[in-house]
């Protein structure tokens, strides 16, 4: 194996890697909302992750980003408000909505991805990655459908659909749909600034900045940091090593060597890594709609990846 193909085989392993680590997410964050508000749990998972991170980043982080351009420091700060608000709101979405309707909106994150991409990075979508983005999204689609529909023969009864029109879960609806965009605007400003840092520097600011942001969001809301049963301290430093270290630095890492367009459309075998975990830790078992939604997932990425150089 040559030594390009060696990068990129290493690249899609550590996207798989990520797409795995990111998936248990929704279940430690369940496990901690039973006493954790939403708000306060985005804070500890980017909080805990940089204290973890900052004695393997702080060398390079000075050598490297505190000389750079004010610009360049802009965009750094820009990528990492855009991650606090897309964990602030996603996180917060699941305590007014459904966790279906939730996964299904914040993984709409590829379509503004593949939108905005050729505007901001210049970077040309080919067909083949739209087609993969579409079969992806219908996948994605049919695993949130899943937990919100019945079928009796020829009959179906999606009371997910229903939720769209109820205030409440019209607010989380929303708060959802927001993260996938915030999500879209820290990929694209991370493509373009990645390439000219380490993956560590890249991390530890983007990583900081948000919680820094996140802190001052819940000092200002009086949101309660402490107090919690210590089995919810488990759950929240889980939060920040499996999906934020792990899951989110390997796609930071992979963005370097790969566009935006196509580490987003990695992002949705999330859904299909959460029914794969929850059989293994929940004993759920996947409907037949999950099932078919998780083939076509791996469809799409493969579609789209046969493209990539």
């Amino acid at each position: 194996m040559n030594t390009d193909n060696h990068k990129t085989a290493r690249t899609y392993f550590v996207l798989f890697i990520g797409i795995l680590a990111v998936s248990s997410a929704s279940i430690f964050i369940r496990f901690a909302q039973k006493e954790v508000s939403s708000l306060v749990i985005a804070t500890y998972r980017l909080t805990l992750a940089v204290i973890i991170l900052l004695p393997f980043c702080l060398g390079k982080f000075r050598r490297e980003v505190l000389p750079l351009p004010w610009k360049t420091k802009g965009l750094l700060l820009l990528s990492g408000g855009f991650l606090a608000c897309h964990f602030a709101l996603w996180i917060s979405s699941l305590a007014h909505t459904s966790v279906a309707s939730s996964v299904v909106l914040v993984a709409t994150t590829p379509i503004w991805v593949a939108i905005l991409s050729p505007v901001f990075l210049k970077e040309r979508i080919s067909k083949w990655v739209v087609l993969g983005l579409a079969v992806a999204m219908i996948g994605s689609v049919l695993v949130g459908l899943s937990s919100g529909c019945a079928f009796w023969k020829v009959n179906i009864s999606c009371s997910l659909l229903d939720s769209f029109t109820d205030r409440e879960n019209l607010l989380g609806n929303l708060m959802a749909l927001g993260g996938a965009f915030f999500s879209c605007g820290y990929m694209i400003v991370g493509r373009k600034v990645r390439e000219g840092l380490s993956f560590q520097s890249y991390i530890l600011c983007v990583y900081g900045t948000a919680a820094v942001l996140l802190i001052l969001l819940a000092l200002a809301t009086r949101a309660s940091m402490t107090g919690f049963s210590p089995i919810n301290f488990v759950w929240l430093a889980a939060l920040a090593v499996f999906p934020q270290i792990i899951g989110h630095s390997g796609f930071n890492w992979a963005l370097k060597y790969l566009p935006a367009s196509y580490v987003s459309i990695a992002l949705l075998g999330e859904p299909l890594g959460s029914v794969l975990l929850a059989m293994a830790i929940l004993q759920e078992s996947p409907v037949p709609l999950e099932i078919f939604g998780g083939i076509l997932i791996l469809l799409g990425i493969l579609i789209a990846t046969r493209t990539q150089k």
